[in-house]
């Protein structure tokens, strides 16, 4: 059974399931486990360093006109004739869709299955770990591994009903210029970490929020995770966040609990990222019930802490 993947959460979950022996193809975003082998999907902007902004323009622009920033090399998947391809619809912007997918494999020798894997909300993303083993005729395989992060999730629940935490008031931002909320899956990930994001937008896109209804929201925690940005690359563009009027105001920033995190932990719906995700948001919001170890602190900085870090430095 030969597979290739046109989403890294796909690519990552195969991984984490041990059944990569079966992966032949992947795009230029999967993880480093796939680093060796043939890179199927390109996009325009690979490779490229472009700000926040121009990256939206570039985004926009292309939705406008039809037209796609991501192209297949037809010869490798020719050449690899693969069984199964596993692709998505949830975001047209950021990966490949099936459309596109579809314009691709059409005049393959081999029409491969494709498998399209969309989700809106976390359950959905455990049910397409289960797709995926399914697929390749081990399901149980995805059933033990979903029950070590549900034991994951339900001792973090445990914690906070323990305790009698209160919810959080948060946002969590997906873009920084044009600012975006986040969506999907990603609510799901802060209620379980013991927060609530009132500005979000729960199995549904993120879109874009205007910093006046930010500032009326007033969150106490504010994380920062643009979709595709680690937390260095996030910190170059804090200065459009920083410089807008009445930052200082915010009750995130007055308890300097304003948190930069890197973008596969929440934009990424590979269920071992995403319930790692949960792990870092339950330490931000609650870190008087939860110390972030190494395999978590490397994720995520404090903004200010970095920023003092940054002056003494100089």
């Amino acid at each position: 059974m030969k597979i290739v993947s046109f989403l890294p959460a796909a690519t990552k979950m195969i991984y984490d399931m041990g059944l990569q022996e079966h992966l032949y193809g992947v795009t230029f975003e999967c993880p480093a486990e796939a680093a060796e082998l043939p890179k199927i999907v390109r996009c325009v902007l690979e490779g490229k360093n472009y700000s926040s902004i121009e990256i939206d323009r570039i985004f926009s622009a292309s939705k406008a006109q039809g037209k796609s920033l991501y192209w297949v090399d037809q010869d490798l998947l020719e050449e690899i004739g693969p069984d199964i391809i596993f692709t998505q619809d949830t975001c047209e912007v950021c990966l490949i869709d099936t459309a596109c997918t579809l314009a691709s494999v059409q005049h393959l020798s081999k029409q491969p299955e494709l498998i399209q894997l969309s989700p809106d909300n976390l359950q959905d993303v455990f049910d397409c770990a289960i797709t995926i083993a399914r697929a390749l005729g081990k399901e149980e395989i995805a059933f033990n591994y979903l029950a070590r992060l549900r034991n994951t999730m339900d001792e973090i629940l445990d914690r906070l009903r323990a305790a009698g935490a209160p919810l959080k008031r948060v946002m969590l931002m997906e873009w920084i210029e044009p600012i975006y909320n986040c969506g999907h899956w990603i609510p799901y990930q802060i209620a379980a970490a013991g927060g609530v994001d009132m500005l979000s937008n729960p199995g549904g896109d993120s879109i874009v929020n205007k910093w006046e209804k930010i500032q009326k929201y007033n969150p106490e925690v504010l994380v920062i995770a643009p979709c595709g940005f680690d937390t260095g690359r996030s910190m170059e563009e804090m200065h459009l966040l920083t410089s807008k009027p009445g930052w200082e105001e915010l009750e995130a920033v007055k308890n300097k609990a304003v948190y930069l995190a890197d973008f596969d932990l929440f934009t990424q719906p590979s269920i071992g990222t995403l319930v790692k995700g949960i792990q870092v948001l339950a330490c931000l919001f609650h870190p008087e019930l939860f110390l972030a170890d190494a395999s978590l602190s490397k994720h995520f900085k404090p903004y200010f802490q970095d920023l003092s870090l940054q002056k003494i430095k100089k």
